[in-house]
């Protein structure tokens, strides 16, 4: 059987590996430039959170231990306030659990080369689709065409895969919507020696109410920091004044930190943040989308790549289920993922607000703390939130609910232990 897949990023390169291991006869095709070769272009890589669905998928292949020697663990929010104060909070009650920061660069270069290293697996750089053929798994570049028994898109956000799908199957159902914010790139450089000048274990974020700037650390000593900011504001700022004033009046403890921030504003481009909903993600036993191409959702849950990477593995799963029967393998991809996924595109807007708005809140604060105690106090029967979509593999859909039960239990008890402490003091 001969896959040819479109879009070699993270998950193209993951699935690569994953469909060569299996001795499938694998053509995957991108149309960028080698990032092995230092073609890879920075300025837009919002950097990775790699946590525990991704870590499973590459341990799958033997690889993980290899790509987190490239990165560095995280293992809370560090809060920036105005003032220059600082509140540390910690992901979860296990110390030892972290996400880890890494950049695209080095993991889409490890993903690639674990695909090479199987001879039924063929990579082509500079090659950009420009259509499929549906009936015939067909893959149309600029400079010719591939084809294959399936065609992948694994070719993100604006895949020409999905958009061939678009286009031929009737009811394809599509919704995109984006935020009114977008995204800037800038960079905190290491110390004159080479160290981090902020706490190095840590995810650091200013958040001020309507918008917000984070930072994760580098091997090298630097942090990339992403300012999140309204379209307009982005539009209206367009003097190095303007953005001298702005960062010292909202980040002043950043600021001194970022000696090139004018440099990296102009040149940097504002990046969109969107998400997109599709459905079916298949066409018969022809074409199947995984990703960012079927589901892309805003980086505000650190889950996207690990989102993808779980694709990787269920789609892996379903194929070694279903060997003789392509279509009913890609059907049950479909049927197990879709719901996950779009439970992951609410909560990754959520968490777009909590980050920005609420982490400065003390009552935020206290109710993390309750969420730790409750899930040191009632091991394996309370899990916050975070910790199931991050430190676990439960489902995204079943995360959500069982959040929502145990918060309207927990509400319920601290409302009844309030109305009792009312009463007792009446009583007396």
């Amino acid at each position: 059987m001969k896959f040819v897949l479109v879009g070699s990023g993270l998950a193209g390169g993951l699935l690569a590996a994953f469909l060569g291991r299996r001795g499938y006869d694998v053509d995957l095709y991108e149309r960028r430039a080698d990032p092995r070769a230092g073609n890879f272009v920075g300025g837009r890589s919002i950097n990775l959170a790699l946590s525990t669905r991704g870590i499973h998928a590459l341990e799958q292949l033997g690889i993980a231990e290899e790509v987190l020697r490239h990165a560095i663990p995280m293992r809370g929010r560090m809060i920036h306030e105005r003032s220059g104060e600082l509140h540390f909070a910690p992901y979860d009650v296990d110390p030892n659990k972290c996400i880890n920061s890494i950049g695209r660069a080095a993991l889409n270069t490890t993903v690639i080369e674990a695909a090479s290293r199987h001879p039924n697996v063929r990579v082509h750089f500079n090659h950009k689709c420009v259509d499929v053929d549906l009936e015939s798994a067909t893959a149309k570049f600029e400079d010719g065409e591939a084809k294959g028994d399936a065609v992948i898109g694994v070719d993100g956000a604006f895949s020409a895969v999905r958009a061939a799908m678009q286009r031929k199957i009737d009811n394809f159902q599509y919704d995109e919507s984006y935020l009114a914010h977008g995204y800037k790139e800038l960079t905190i450089p290491p110390a004159p020696n080479g160290s981090w000048q902020m706490e190095k274990n840590a995810l650091h974020i200013w958040p001020r109410k309507s918008f917000m700037m984070i930072a994760l650390p580098n091997p090298d000593g630097s942090f990339t920091c992403t300012l999140f900011w309204e379209f307009d504001n982005f539009k209206a700022t367009t003097h190095d004044a303007d953005v001298r004033r702005f960062f010292e009046r909202e980040f002043p403890d950043a600021m001194p930190m970022m000696p090139d921030l004018l440099e990296d504003f102009r040149a940097n481009p504002t990046g969109s943040l969107v998400t997109i909903r599709c459905a079916p993600w298949f066409y018969r036993d022809k074409v199947c989308l995984v990703g960012d191409a079927a589901h892309a959702v805003v980086p505000f849950y650190g889950q996207g790549m690990n989102a993808a990477f779980e694709d990787c593995v269920v789609l892996d799963e379903c194929l070694a289920e279903f060997p003789q029967d392509r279509h009913r393998a890609f059907a049950e991809y479909f049927a197990r993922r879709k719901e996950n996924t779009d439970a992951l595109a609410d909560l990754a807007v959520g968490n777009f607000i909590e980050m920005r708005d609420k982490t400065a809140s003390r009552l935020f604060r206290a109710k993390k703390k309750l969420d730790h105690f409750l899930e040191a106090a009632l091991p394996g029967i309370y899990l916050p939130l975070y910790t199931m979509v991050t430190f676990t593999r439960i489902p995204y859909a079943r995360a959500a609910r069982r959040a929502r039960i145990q918060d309207t239990i927990v509400y319920v008890a601290l409302l009844a232990l309030l109305l009792a402490a009312i009463a007792l003091l009446l009583c007396h």
